[in-house]
């Protein structure tokens, strides 16, 4: 069975004091004892006087295993509630549904790990083996790694620190044994915080092929979306485009699409012309997604003459072009 969440049972990339602040950089850390979080901490003077010892040990076990992962792609998203994580679940179900890719999808939303509900594997725990860790499997050929399989509950809430976060993630990268894989989908938490960092700055040897932006008509998630941008280019992300969600509504019985979230300032649209990306794609709202997410079934099988359906279909096919498997 798998370890317990608990403080002490996820070692980190940069030890961490019991008693340090919120947001402590760890005392590996070039900022240790220097950054904003460090003030009033008793531990400030000596972490200000310790030396980083090198990079992260955590790094060459990292790129060994992930020499066995073709693709990695990374969906992010700016703000919250924009369906980032559904789609990411359904990004991973399209590429699986070719029986012959293997597919993997890491969930590194620690706060909020809602991938298992949204493929229906909620229940299932993580197991061990002389590999490593063994993904959940959805069917043969997609396996899932999630810190929702470690919870007690649904209920109980994740609060941990970044270099937590952090230590969880590289355990995710080089414990894991995710096999051969054609595609790892890495699903993110909204912003561009302390996963994030620890994504691009664990696979930078290994390499990140794109990341897909994720976004709804809205200038309020719009303007979420162009920080997520400037984060890309800042770590040097690849960005494969960006995706409208809830782009219009679609009727369940007669197909047709009316606006629920109009696009005041152009929408993703706009916002791919003004940043020079690539616009994936529109994907309309249909309420049957929520249906699907919430008892953990395929919106693509279910149901495949949704407009929604060809909205993704031609969004993956659109990624696979650029990253030349198409």
């Amino acid at each position: 069975m798998f370890p317990s969440a608990e403080a002490g049972d996820i070692p980190n990339s940069h030890s961490i004091p019991s008693n340090a602040p919120e947001h402590c950089p760890g005392t590996e850390s070039e900022l240790a004892g220097k950054a904003d979080a460090c003030q009033g901490c008793p531990n400030q003077e000596i972490c200000a006087s310790s030396k980083p010892n090198g990079p992260d040990p955590a790094l060459p076990y990292i790129h060994e295993r992930m020499t066995s992962v073709k693709r990695k792609i990374v969906v992010l998203s700016g703000k919250g509630g924009v369906g980032k994580s559904t789609f990411a679940a359904q990004l991973a179900w399209a590429f699986a549904a070719d029986e012959q890719l293997q597919t993997g999808l890491m969930d590194v939303d620690i706060c909020g790990p809602s991938v298992p509900t949204i493929l229906g594997i909620a229940s299932e725990q993580i197991h061990s083996s002389s590999a490593g860790w063994s993904p959940v499997y959805v069917q043969d050929n997609l396996g899932v790694m999630s810190v929702g399989f470690m919870l007690p509950s649904s209920r109980d809430a994740v609060m941990w620190r970044g270099p937590k976060k952090n230590g969880l993630i590289a355990q995710f990268l080089k414990d894991v044994d995710w096999g051969d894989l054609d595609y790892l989908v890495i699903d993110t938490p909204p912003g561009t915080s302390d996963e994030h960092l620890s994504i691009v700055q664990y696979l930078k040897e290994s390499g990140i092929d794109g990341a897909v932006l994720i976004t709804t008509p809205q200038e309020v998630a719009l303007q979420d979306v162009r920080r997520e941008i400037d984060f890309c280019r800042k770590v040097g992300l690849r960005i494969l485009g960006v995706v409208e969600n809830m782009s219009g509504f679609v009727c369940p019985s007669c197909k047709s699409e009316s606006q629920i979230f109009r696009p005041t300032t152009g929408g993703a649209e706009r916002l791919a012309k003004e940043t020079g990306i690539e616009l994936l794609g529109k994907v309309p709202l249909d309420p049957r997604i929520g249906r699907s997410a919430d008892y953990g079934l395929s919106f693509l099988d279910e149901y495949p003459d949704s407009p929604a359906s060809a909205s993704y279909l031609e969004i993956i096919d659109k990624i696979k072009y650029i990253l030349g498997d198409k």
